[in-house]
């Protein structure tokens, strides 16, 4: 591990739902450029942590930091521009607008011009929007989608549609970017490639990844280390042949070492 302080760093969190306790006393830190998992059962409670981190629910105990600030509480729009992005297990690209369009989504995440601005052109707009414009072409460059810039998202094949969610996601200029299971529904030859690009996504761009996923190939390939949460606990931590061997893990979620 680093001696830099940790990126991002829950203490204690818990989520209750009445009676239902979704999550209790999750603690992890995570570090500038570092490429982490979180497995699971079904229903142990992995997405609950993601929706915690990104301000979908406020925790009901605990805190979240992001380099050294603390953001438990936020809305999702202040978490992602405190630096957190998100993609999803169902992929929410804007599917009826353009491939260029959906990036620029993300960068006007950060836009200083303000509605007023926009809508009377101000010199000071028409800059920044020229300057989206390129940044938001060097990305789809960036992700082999320069070529489809003007196609409707919806109409680009799958894991074209994962790498224009990633694009979008990294648009926001994120510290932390947060991947929710982002191999669901792809076969054998799209995972590899999506294995390729969150390695290089987290070169290219220095940002940490967190993933969950249920791709066991997926997560033991490409994570240095790997949570495993069951029944809203951490039950097991570690470098993926640490997880794969603890009985623990093995018993509620592996069934047999991978």
């Amino acid at each position: 591990m680093s001696e830099r302080a940790p990126l991002l760093v829950l203490k204690g969190v818990s989520r209750h739902f009445g009676g239902l306790v979704a999550l209790s006393n999750f603690s992890v830190a995570l570090e500038q450029g570092e490429i982490a998992g979180l497995i699971g059962p079904n229903g142990a409670g992995k997405t609950t942590v993601f929706n915690v981190v990104t301000g979908v629910y406020a925790p009901t105990a605990g805190e979240i930091h992001l380099a050294g600030r603390r953001i438990d509480g936020l809305s999702p729009v202040a978490v992602n521009r405190a630096g957190i992005a998100r993609t999803f297990q169902n992929i929410r690209l804007f599917g009826g607008m353009s491939v260029l369009d959906n990036v620029l989504v993300g960068f006007n995440q950060s836009a200083e011009h303000g509605l007023l601005g926009a809508l009377v052109r101000s010199p000071r707009a028409v800059r920044e929007s020229r300057m989206f414009d390129v940044a938001a072409m060097d990305l789809l460059d960036t992700f082999g989608l320069a070529d489809q810039a003007a196609q409707v998202a919806r109409n680009l094949p799958y894991g074209a549609q994962r790498r224009l969610e990633i694009a979008r996601a990294l648009a926001t200029r994120p510290k932390m970017l947060l991947l929710d299971e982002p191999a669901a529904g792809m076969n054998p030859q799209e995972k590899a490639e999506l294995m390729e690009l969150i390695r290089f996504v987290r070169e290219r761009f220095r940002v940490g990844v967190w993933i969950i996923e249920h791709d066991m190939k997926v997560i033991m390939s490409i994570c240095q280390r790997i949570t495993v949460l069951d029944h809203g606990e951490i039950i097991a931590e570690g470098t993926p042949a640490e997880v794969q061997a603890d009985p623990r893990v093995i018993e509620a979620y592996l069934g047999e070492p991978v």
